[in-house]
């Protein structure tokens, strides 16, 4: 798992891709608690989402979860593999499993999240 990180406590992770973007996904421990992913409802391109929000929806062969938004703007890139292959999300959640990229409106909200040793941390307490 790359250090540089940030993580929510519902268990989002988010990639600060340098240039005003991030990528969001869900954290290794989310998809081992869901189990086998079977599909992923994306949202659209320009879709506006807001810090806290669910924004996508994760179905596993054990349930339903809803993917909140770590921080809040707009969607510029979604994660179209997921559609042929949801099981992505599992095989590789740091990766290819990614769900979507987001155009910052506040980059401050990252200061709002767990970096990767907190995160893991939390996780361990559960």
């Amino acid at each position: 798992m790359d250090n540089t990180l940030k993580f929510a406590d519902s268990h989002e992770w988010v990639k600060d891709n340098g240039d005003g973007t991030v990528t969001i996904g869900i954290s290794e421990h989310a998809q081992e608690l869901l189990g086998d992913v079977v599909f992923v409802d994306l949202p659209d391109t320009e879709d506006e989402i807001e810090a806290g929000e669910s924004f996508s929806l994760v179905e596993s062969v054990k349930a339903a979860s809803d993917i909140y938004a770590p921080i809040s703007g707009e969607i510029v890139e979604i994660n179209e593999e997921l559609e042929d292959s949801p099981e992505l999300i599992n095989e590789e959640p740091y990766e290819g499993g990614w769900i979507v990229k987001v155009k910052m409106s506040d980059a401050s909200e990252l200061n709002n999240l767990k970096d990767a040793e907190e995160y893991l941390s939390s996780v361990e307490e559960d």
